[in-house]
């Protein structure tokens, strides 16, 4: 082999070794843009509704998320489905120690510890997330798009178990004779998420 090609080839691998990381931008959750919104089901039907988000971060390497964090504030939990004094007592009964406790625990937060890419967009998403001061693992799948200085970042049915955070009101896993007047254990999550540099 010829001493040329083989110092070229030296050279190149030299160079590629390297080659700078690219700079971790952080981008700046809209929370007006944002939005959360909830579904829950009991034994005699199922309600759905909203929740604000308080502030929030998305880091990104290049086109990759690589972490990040947004809080919610608890207290503005809303009801979708109902109207007038129904709508009222659910979101008060909420908001009570009996689920949320907004009282004493007014925000709740999410931080992300690994993003892994399943696909063209496609991540999934571990972290931890913080209810009632309680810490637990949660991972999800997510759609996650950055356009230049703006990023969209999607995840629809996360599942949540409530009494992992020590929600156990009219549980059957802690109720078994409750009956009819059983609340599922899981609620869900659909989280859009619009940031900005």
């Amino acid at each position: 082999m010829k001493l040329a090609p083989v110092l070229a080839l030296a050279a190149i691998a030299l160079l590629s070794a390297f080659k700078p990381a690219l700079k971790s931008e952080t981008f700046i959750i809209d929370t007006k843009a944002s939005s959360i919104a909830w579904h829950a089901e009991k034994v005699t039907g199922k309600h759905n509704g909203t929740i604000k988000l308080a502030s929030g971060t998305l880091v990104f390497n290049g086109s990759i998320l690589q972490g990040g964090s947004f809080i919610t504030d608890m207290k503005t939990i809303s009801v979708s489905d109902l109207e007038g004094e129904y709508k009222q007592k659910l979101e008060g009964h909420l908001n009570s120690e009996d689920f949320f406790g907004t009282v004493k625990y007014g925000t709740s937060n999410f931080n992300i510890t690994k993003v892994t890419a399943t696909g063209v967009n496609q991540v999934t998403i571990a972290g931890t997330l913080t209810i009632k001061g309680i810490t637990k693992p949660l991972s999800f799948p997510a759609t996650v798009k950055r356009e230049k200085n703006t990023v969209v970042a999607v995840a629809q049915n996360v599942k949540i178990d409530r009494t992992q955070y020590d929600i156990r009101y009219n549980s059957k896993s802690f109720f078994a004779s409750i009956g009819d007047k059983a609340i599922s254990d899981e609620f869900t999550l659909s989280i859009n998420l619009v940031a900005k540099k």
